[in-house]
């Protein structure tokens, strides 16, 4: 005779309590809705930022207004121009725009925020360098005197 007998041994698993699960479903939904940002604006130009070396990442997102300049491109993903073009939101511009715009962005800011307030100019890297000038002088004008550029960092 055995010292041990299996055949007696019939264990259940207990099942699985899904109680809570909406409960957890709903509370990531929750905060992935918290913590993600919308896109605000859609880019229309085509832009290949050039590289660099020597860079660093702007910390508060909320003072940067971005201007675009690139080729203008249709939805599909077709580049309507070869002639470069300067998008402020959902728009294109003339550098005589720029002024105005940058007045609205900067009464639309907190005082705090006024003084922190950064343009980020993301560029094609064949945009010629009079067009990107003409952005200078109008930020100039518009007493909006930091000014970033996109660019991404050189593979060595």
């Amino acid at each position: 005779m055995s010292r041990f007998n299996f055949s007696h041994r019939h264990h259940k698993v207990p099942g699985l309590n899904t109680a809570a699960l909406p409960d957890l479903i709903f509370t990531v939904l929750f905060f992935f809705m918290i913590v993600t940002h919308m896109k605000k604006q859609n880019v229309m130009v085509k832009y290949q930022v050039p590289q660099g070396t020597e860079l660093t990442r702007l910390t508060k997102k909320s003072t940067i207004s971005y201007i675009y300049i690139g080729r203008p491109e249709s939805p599909e993903g077709k580049v309507l121009s070869q002639k470069s073009q300067i998008q402020l939101n959902d728009k294109y511009v003339k550098p005589g725009e720029i002024e105005d715009y940058m007045a609205a962005e900067r009464s639309s800011m907190s005082p705090d925020d006024v003084d922190k307030m950064t343009v980020s100019i993301k560029a094609d890297r064949r945009t010629p360098m009079g067009i990107i000038a003409d952005v200078k002088q109008a930020l100039r004008r518009a007493k909006t005197l930091r000014i970033s550029y996109s660019a991404t960092e050189t593979k060595n």
